[in-house]
């Protein structure tokens, strides 16, 4: 239960830069794919906070060197195509579905908050396999 706490802690952080990213980009530029761009944006600095937070108060994680963790965050973002997949979904089909910014963010929250909970298993299984001894 503790972990479950930690965890949606992290993701709720790791989510909240990745809406205020979004914000940000789309107070400064106004062109073509704005929400795109935005959308784009947000997600990598999402991505990077959430590595950072997942890999030291979730998985315990320690690289060996430079090396190391570069592949660990590689196999993390591979982990995070399919979960990128469905947040995207989410915020896209809000988007599309009800043509404002703050349901846009709706799906977004939604669609990160369904993608992450996939995400914790994938990266148990996959990146952090703390059983196996990989790490």
């Amino acid at each position: 239960m503790r972990i479950a706490l930690i965890y949606s802690l992290l993701a709720a952080i790791a989510t909240a830069t990745n809406i205020f990213s979004q914000d940000m980009v789309t107070r400064v530029y106004h062109g073509p794919y704005a929400i795109l761009l935005s959308v784009l944006v947000g997600t990598g600095v999402g991505l990077i906070v959430k590595y950072v937070l997942d890999k030291r108060y979730i998985f315990s994680f320690t690289a060996r060197n430079m090396a190391h963790d570069g592949r660990i965050f590689l196999l993390y973002t591979l982990m995070g195509l399919v979960t990128t997949a469905i947040f995207w979904s989410f915020e896209f089909g809000f988007h599309h579905l009800f043509e404002s910014k703050e349901m846009r963010y709706l799906g977004g929250v939604i669609g990160l908050a369904i993608g992450y909970y996939a995400k914790y298993l994938l990266d148990r299984r996959f990146v952090f396999p703390q059983e196996s001894g990989q790490c």
